[in-house]
């Protein structure tokens, strides 16, 4: 059987935090990464912000895979979590 390795729209990856493109639900797995489409998306703010943070050692923290950035959303969770605390105190 030939598996559909590397096919993006079948494998859910590209389906972002919101639900794919297709309809149907956001993928659920707690280890799934997000990158920048999907942050961006659920920061509601452009993705040119979020490449500017980056250069300004600003925002959630990321990795970079190759030449593909991703953020692992526990940790862009926790990094929202801290803005809110830290403006409360503030």
């Amino acid at each position: 059987r030939i598996s559909n390795f590397g096919n993006s729209t079948s494998s859910g990856l590209r389906g972002g935090i919101m639900g794919d493109r297709r309809g149907g639900q956001a993928e659920s797995r707690p280890d799934r990464l997000w990158s920048p489409s999907d942050l961006s998306a659920f920061l509601i703010i452009p993705e040119k912000t979020l490449r500017e943070w980056r250069y300004k050692g600003y925002g959630p923290p990321w990795r970079k895979l190759g030449k593909h950035v991703r953020y692992e959303p526990d940790a862009v969770k926790s990094w929202f979590d801290q803005l809110t605390s830290e403006a409360d105190v503030a």
